[in-house]
C-alpha cells in the first residue's frame, strides 16, 4: 500500500469540539482500535440549526462531549453514513434528547457470515498468540437496531439549515447501506468508512461487496470534491491522486489474489500470509474478509471457482 498517500491526524483532542472548517466542527470519541484509528469523528455542520453526522458509539465520555458541543444549538437532523457499532448507536440517544429525525440510506443488509464462529482451521498461530485489547473489538460490530426515520435516496438533500446543504451520495461496498454526504457550500464530502485517509477500507461479505465498492470509488472520483472528511482520521485535501491510488490498490490486490490462485495457493489464510506479509498480524483476520470479497467478485466474473456454491473464508478456490 506504499503508493497510497496516507494522511495522519496530529491529535484527537478527545472531549473537545474543534472547528475544522468554516461550516464544520468535529468531536472525536475515545474509541481507538485497529478499525477506528484514533477514534470515531462526529461532525457538526452549521451554526444555530445544525446537522450531526455519525453520532458514534455509546461511550459516556463521547455523549458528554457532544452534549457540551451542542449547547445553544438546535439539532435539526441526525445523519448516519452506515450502521456499524462505532458510527450509529448514539443516534438513538441524540434523537431522544433533541427530537431530531435520523436520516440514512436504510438498515444494515445481510449478516449471516459476519456472525459465523471461526473454523479452527482458519485460526493461525499468530491469531492464537494475539493478546486481546480491552478497548478493541474482534470485528466491526453491527448496530442492527438502527432504522432511520427518513430513508434518503442517492442525490437527494439529506439535511439543510442556514448556510449549508448536505446531499446524499450512495456508496455501497463497505456495507450495502453506506452513504456519503456532500456539503455543497464547501465542495466537501463526508466519506464515512468508504474512503479513509489513514488506511484502506475493509470489505466484508456478505453485506460488503467488492464490485460495488470499486464502482463506488469510481463514482466518488467523478465528483471532483475539494476535500474528503472521513469518520476516522484526518481530511484528504488532495482527493484526486488519493482516490486514484486507492482504486489502483484494489485493482492490484485483485490481480494478486487471482495470480495466487493460479499458482496453486487455494486457501484464503495462505493467500493472506503471502500478500499481507508486511502488514501487522492483528490485521490479517480482517484482511481475510477483504480477500474473500475479491474472490467472490472473481467467482462471479468466471475467473475462479469455489468448491461450494457459497464462497467463505474456509473454502478451496481454483482457477477457471
Amino acid at each position: 500500500m506504499s503508493g497510497i498517500p496516507f494522511v495522519t491526524l496530529d491529535s484527537p483532542h478527545y472531549g473537545e469540539v474543534v472547528q475544522v472548517s468554516p461550516l464544520i466542527r468535529r468531536v472525536i470519541a475515545r474509541n481507538p482500535s485497529k478499525y477506528t484509528y484514533l477514534g470515531t469523528g462526529t461532525y457538526i455542520v452549521g451554526r444555530g440549526d445544525v446537522a450531526v453526522i455519525d453520532p458514534g458509539p455509546t461511550i459516556d465520555g463521547h455523549r458528554d462531549a457532544l452534549t457540551a458541543a451542542l449547547v445553544g444549538e438546535r439539532v435539526r437532523t441526525i445523519v448516519v453514513t452506515h450502521c456499524h457499532g462505532d458510527h450509529s448507536p448514539l443516534a438513538a440517544w441524540l434523537q431522544e434528547t433533541t427530537g431530531a429525525p435520523t436520516v440514512a440510506f436504510g438498515t444494515h443488509g445481510a449478516v449471516d457470515d459476519e456472525h459465523d464462529e471461526p473454523d479452527p482451521e482458519d485460526v493461525t498461530a499468530e491469531d492464537a498468540a494475539e493478546a486481546p485489547d480491552p478497548h478493541d473489538e474482534p470485528k466491526e460490530t453491527l448496530d442492527l437496531a438502527f432504522d432511520p426515520d427518513v430513508r434518503v435516496a442517492d442525490g437527494a438533500v439529506a439535511a439543510g439549515g442556514p448556510g449549508y446543504t448536505l446531499r446524499a451520495v450512495h456508496t455501497p461496498g463497505h456495507t450495502s447501506n453506506h452513504m456519503c454526504y456532500a456539503l455543497d457550500e464547501e465542495r466537501a464530502l463526508f466519506t464515512g468508512d468508504h474512503v479513509m485517509g489513514w488506511s484502506t477500507t475493509i470489505v466484508s461479505p456478505p453485506d460488503g461487496d467488492m464490485r460495488a465498492y470499486i464502482d463506488s470509488l469510481r463514482k466518488v472520483q467523478g465528483r471532483a470534491d475539494d476535500v474528503l472528511w472521513p469518520t476516522h482520521g484526518a481530511p484528504v485535501t488532495e482527493p484526486a491522486p488519493f482516490l486514484q491510488a486507492y482504486l489502483d490498490h484494489r485493482l492490484e490486490r485483485e490481480s494478486q489474489v487471482l495470480e495466487m490462485v493460479r499458482a496453486g495457493v487455494t486457501k484464503i489464510v495462505d493467500i493472506v500470509d503471502v500478500l499481507y506479509a508486511d502488514v501487522k498480524p492483528e490485521l490479517h483476520k480482517p484482511a481475510r474478509r477483504s480477500v474473500l470479497a475479491h474472490l467472490v467478485k472473481l467467482v462471479n466474473d468466471g475467473k475462479v471457482s469455489c468448491v461450494t456454491p457459497k464462497p467463505t473464508v474456509r473454502e478451496i478456490y481454483t482457477p477457471v
